[in-house]
């Protein structure tokens, strides 16, 4: 389980220091600015191999939900997906 900053919010702040700096603003007179915005990011599979049980309420909860290493269901903000294990590639 990590919870920590949302790096795009980070590239989104950073980007307005630069169009800020580009248009004439001096770099010392910008103010200090703070992430704003935090994501919750659970991985099953380390959970699992650690021998964990994640509640359903707190995967509900989760911004982000890593059920295998090929599989990634976003959960708060973006589409609802179902956990299931990553398709097989049949034939040739």
């Amino acid at each position: 389980m990590s919870y920590g900053t949302d790096f795009a919010d980070l590239f989104r702040l950073a980007a307005s220091y630069v169009d800020r700096i580009l248009r004439g603003d001096k770099p010392a007179d910008l103010p200090v600015q703070l992430p704003v915005k935090y994501q919750t990011v659970l991985n099953l599979k380390t959970a699992k191999a650690l021998g964990l049980t994640i509640p359903p309420s707190l995967r509900l909860q989760a911004d982000e939900v890593i059920a295998s290493m090929r599989t990634v269901v976003r959960v708060k903000g973006y589409r609802i997906a179902a956990l299931v294990p990553p398709r097989r590639k049949t034939g040739v």
